[in-house]
């Protein structure tokens, strides 16, 4: 029997163990498929902070969601062993030192065969999250789905920020070029290169302008087709989201993705070879509503209904 979330007839949704999901806390990593884990970071940030509050917040929000997929059928509790690790503890007060602390965390936990599914915490801390997969996979596709492209060099003079990961990530090869898809960009820029620059080192951008008014579904088909098999690692920005339904993000953006969109296009990913996730830049500070992080869960709630070995009921 595999690890079951604690369901609302058995004790009521606004109790329990403060899981995602309430499912159990695992501390036996090789026992579990997938492992839900938090990085409560916003020393990265450049605009608004209180992404730190993001894990706790999912979570809690979490507790609305059951186990089955009702459209999609998708049963994942009944497919993969899911547990929640905690939260990795990185330093306040130090960016560089928790970059180093959250990549030492995954090395030892990619030692497992476990796909993890970050909860954040702002952007910078994919960077290194893509170098711990490197270790494992190789250079991997990636699919970003963000409001910013994130490939500053750098920012105040610092080049390890939630504004550079991507850039970054390219020149130390963490990533395939030809397979990255950068989804959902758009706002002012600085410069009228400001995408362009990464579509010269191979990037696929789709601006969020191209998406207006349209289903995701016939995006995520080709993607998949160029992707195949290769591992591919999913990054989440909430700010992709427009902020009528994400208005808690440290960054937001007028004329984003709709939910609708944003579910179709993750429902459209079932059959890739996903070997990660993480979802960042939940504020909830900027929601007091608490709807950002619900929308944050059920988005967790969606690539985990899509990760290899998930079967249908």
């Amino acid at each position: 029997m595999k690890n079951q979330p604690l369901g609302g007839n058995e004790q009521p949704r606004f109790s329990g163990s403060g899981t995602f999901m309430r499912l159990p806390s695992s501390e036996n990593i090789s026992e579990l498929d997938v492992a839900f884990l938090g990085i409560p970071m916003d020393i990265g940030t450049s605009w608004r902070s209180g992404t730190r509050f993001g894990p706790k917040q999912i979570r809690a929000e979490s507790n609305m969601l059951r186990p089955y997929n009702m459209w999609t059928k998708a049963a994942p509790f009944d497919s993969l062993n899911c547990g929640d690790i905690g939260d990795i503890p990185i330093n306040t007060f130090d960016l560089k030192d928790s970059v180093d602390r959250i990549g030492s965390f995954y090395d030892q936990l990619l030692l497992e065969e476990v796909i993890p599914m970050a909860m954040g915490g702002d952007h910078t801390l994919t960077l290194p999250i893509l170098r711990s997969i490197k270790k494992k996979f190789g250079p991997v596709a990636l699919l970003h789905i963000d409001a910013h492209a994130d490939v500053n060099d750098h920012m105040f003079g610092e080049k390890i920020a939630h504004g550079t990961p991507f850039r970054r990530a390219y020149e130390e090869g963490l990533i395939k070029p030809d397979l990255v898809y950068q989804i959902g960009l758009r706002g002012t820029g600085y410069t009228a290169e400001d995408f362009n620059e990464a579509r010269n080192w191979g990037f696929n951008v789709v601006q969020a302008e191209e998406l207006w008014h349209k289903s995701l579904e016939p995006l995520a088909d080709q993607i998949k087709n160029k992707i195949a098999d290769h591992p591919v690692y999913i990054t989440f920005d909430i700010d992709s989201l427009d902020p009528a339904y994400a208005p808690g993000t440290g960054t937001p953006e007028i004329c984003g993705l709709t939910t609708p969109q944003a579910v179709g296009f993750i429902r459209g990913l079932k059959g890739l070879n996903i070997i990660g996730c993480d979802l960042v830049e939940v504020s909830p500070p900027y929601d007091q509503s608490g709807n950002t992080a619900l929308t944050a869960a059920n988005i967790l709630y969606e690539l985990l209904c899509v990760l290899p070995g998930v079967k249908e009921r």
